[in-house]
């Protein structure tokens, strides 16, 4: 398996910067957060883009997705949302990108099957148009659609090669959902898995890896006894928690515990 940070760890970091802890500290890939206060989104033109994409092909280290912000359940209409999701896909073209993150985002007011029916029509829609430039979207496992089953529930409906699952264990765990349950759901789908750790489903500030609850041990064992060959990418959401110890004192021992994980399951 190769292994990945998320940007969300250093919000706001040059991507130079960004190359060299990746590089220092023997990453293979990053997944990039889309936004406007970071130094990679949809606004940036085309020799920015340019500039971005050599920056990742001379480091050697590989853009692994965009983390987009698009809410595929909200209600609402479909155009500004797919509007967003072509922005995004070009986004992840230009970039070398394979995926594109984007989240449910359905809401208490609506039915469960209404959520569902939204979400895969606009994936459904968005879908010819990632294909067309080489992506795939995955559907995070993540708010109104917390499970493998949830999220299953709407890729199985746009049964497209180009829509998956991103398997978030944090949230598959806070729902209850054991590691195997969850894996049997999203592996006909799954695109890559974010790792993170928590102290508690009462407090889910980022910890160091390894440091907390969330099994995952028994998720990396259970990928390798699959014999998935995937990316794990390592979410540490010090964006929302400017308490959390900073991300750039801990990658060398992230990757380290990533790898000893994978050494013991082999």
């Amino acid at each position: 398996m190769k292994l990945a940070f998320s940007t969300l760890g250093v919000p706001g970091l040059p991507l130079s910067d960004v190359l060299r802890l990746a590089t220092t500290h023997a990453y293979h890939g990053v997944e990039l957060r889309a936004h406007a206060e970071e130094p990679v989104h949809t606004g940036l033109g085309e020799a920015e883009r340019a500039d971005a994409a050599a920056e990742f092909k001379a480091s050697g280290v590989e853009v692994l997705g965009i983390a987009g912000y698009v809410r595929v359940a909200a209600p609402g209409a479909d155009e500004p949302v797919l509007a967003e999701l072509r922005d995004l896909c070009e986004l992840a073209r230009d970039l070398g990108a394979p995926y594109v993150r984007v989240f449910p985002g359905g809401t208490e007011e609506q039915r469960p099957e209404e959520a569902d029916a939204t979400a895969a029509r606009r994936l459904g829609l968005a879908a010819e148009h990632a294909a067309d430039v080489g992506v795939r979207i995955l559907l995070e496992t993540h708010d109104s659609h917390r499970t493998g089953a949830a999220a299953t529930r709407v890729l199985g409906t746009v049964g497209h090669l180009n829509v998956g699952a991103l398997w978030d264990v944090m949230h598959t765990w806070l729902a209850g959902e054991q590691p195997s349950t969850s894996y049997a759901a999203l592996a006909p789908y799954l695109g890559y898995v974010q790792v993170k750790d928590i102290a508690s489903a009462a407090d889910t500030t980022p910890l160091a890896l390894g440091s907390g609850v969330l099994p995952l041990t028994e998720c990396v064992e259970l990928l390798s006894r699959e014999g998935w060959d995937g990316w794990l990418c390592w979410e540490y959401e010090a964006r929302w928690c400017p308490e959390a110890a900073p991300l750039l004192d801990q990658l060398a021992a992230g990757r380290e515990h990533l790898v000893r994980l994978l050494n013991e399951s082999a």
